[in-house]
């Protein structure tokens, strides 16, 4: 465990004199010791991409030190357990061996998959995405939303009178767009519930429901104020929603490869069944747990 807070804030003082400059040190700097164990600024670094998640609410300062003593418990106790020979237990090897060999795969990964993903294959990514989308429209409309279907007829028969939309809203809207004349901004298919869609997207800007629509909500009365094609979101929107994708893929094609250069033998019987049965699912083509896929070029919210 790490010391407490209430400690670290009291040593405040000490980690804008004994710290401030830190940033610039080299990675073999000794920043302290525990026994015979040095700790390195690469070290801490790399406690700090382990561990800094736990503390990521603290300011930098605090954060650093707070890695640091967790860092310096973990070599504390590490030392401890070396004297008492855990380092010969054979669970305690099982985990070592285990932490190396996720390490080795991590590290890998990086090197291999992660490290070679540049801007240009992220953004011919994106274009291609891009081109797969089909175009579709989006409307900006506005409502009046009331409890009755009598309300509604009466909504639109002050409407053919020549009243205005905003008017009517402000006075009649149940809803909380009323007070806004009943506006809905700008909305894609698949925004509102399907009743409410489709009469919307039957309109041409200017026009509204000549006969009341039914939702769950209550009654509506729909004017379609503009429709435009939906807008994509840039390139650096999703840049790093691309990222991960590209990362996925990457390691699922290190993966595959590992895998073919090497015989894997399912040894129990009860397991290879398992494996086998959910190897012929994803040869059928039968749909991964979950659904599809989201897009990797997502529509924008509005």
């Amino acid at each position: 465990m790490t010391r407490s807070l209430a400690h670290l804030l009291a040593a405040s003082a000490l980690a804008l004199v004994g710290f401030g400059g830190t940033a610039f040190a080299a990675d073999g700097d000794v920043v302290a010791k525990v026994g015979p164990s040095a700790i390195t600024e690469k070290d801490l670094s790399l406690a700090e991409s382990d561990l800094g998640e736990q503390f990521a609410q603290m300011p930098p300062e605090q954060k650093r030190l707070a890695v640091l003593s967790a860092l310096i418990d973990i070599k504390a106790l590490a030392q401890e357990a070396e004297k008492a020979k855990l380092q010969d237990d054979a669970e305690v090897k099982e985990r070592i061996a285990f932490l190396r060999e996720r390490a080795l795969h991590n590290a890998y990964f990086q090197k291999q998959g992660v490290d070679g993903i540049t801007d240009n294959e992220l953004k011919a990514r994106y274009d291609a995405e891009v081109a797969k989308v089909k175009p579709v429209d989006e409307i900006h409309a506005k409502h009046i939303l009331v409890k009755t279907k009598e309300e509604a007829d009466a909504a639109i028969k002050e409407l053919d009178a020549g009243k205005s939309f905003d008017e009517v809203a402000k006075e009649k809207s149940s809803g909380p767009s009323g007070p806004e004349g009943g506006d809905l901004g700008f909305f894609g298919p698949g925004q509102m519930v399907p009743p409410f869609e489709k009469a919307a997207f039957a309109l041409q800007p200017g026009q509204y429901t000549k006969e009341p629509v039914q939702t769950q909500f209550g009654w509506h009365v729909i004017q379609v104020v503009e429709k435009r094609p939906q807008e994509l979101p840039k390139f650096d929107d999703v840049k790093d929603q691309l990222r991960q994708l590209v990362m996925r893929e990457k390691y699922v094609e290190l993966v595959k490869k590992a895998r073919d250069d090497v015989k894997v033998d399912y040894v129990d019987p009860k397991l290879k069944a398992q494996v086998e049965a959910m190897e012929k699912a994803a040869k059928d083509g039968a749909p991964a747990p979950g659904g599809e896929a989201p897009s990797a070029v997502p529509t924008p919210a509005q």
